[in-house]
């Protein structure tokens, strides 16, 4: 079995909602938890589409100066940007590199703060 499957998998299994995109700012990937999160801004229809059109000038400002940092260094890979306080989560941009270090895309990852519910080990 290929690798990219693999990954793709890892991503889908998510809850959390993760949203890829290239350096062009299109949306090339968003897993189920990121089809749901967004889907009354248009969910899985926004792949293809620029992510800049779903955030505020100020937003679109500080994405641009994200990928700059980034661009600065091989250590620059992830920045903190966002408390949603009713949601009790973080959102974080993530770079994503090729092999050599390059800057290929980002993703945004939202992390949830609220503590397991479930049991230890328990099914269903």
């Amino acid at each position: 079995m290929e690798l990219p499957v693999f990954f793709k998998s890892i991503i889908d299994q998510d809850s959390c909602p993760v949203v890829i995109c290239d350096l062009d700012h299109q949306i090339i990937y968003m897993n189920p938890g990121a089809a749901a999160r967004y889907a009354k801004q248009g969910g899985a229809d926004l792949v293809g589409k620029s992510l800049m059109g779903c955030h505020t000038a100020k937003s679109q400002e500080m994405i641009q100066k994200i990928l700059a940092w980034f661009e600065e260094s091989e250590d620059h890979n992830m920045i903190y940007t966002f408390y949603n306080e009713k949601e009790n989560k973080d959102v974080y941009m993530v770079a994503l590199r090729d092999e050599k270090g390059n800057l290929i895309g980002y993703y945004e990852k939202h992390e949830y703060r609220n503590r397991e519910t479930k049991g230890l080990y328990q099914f269903l």
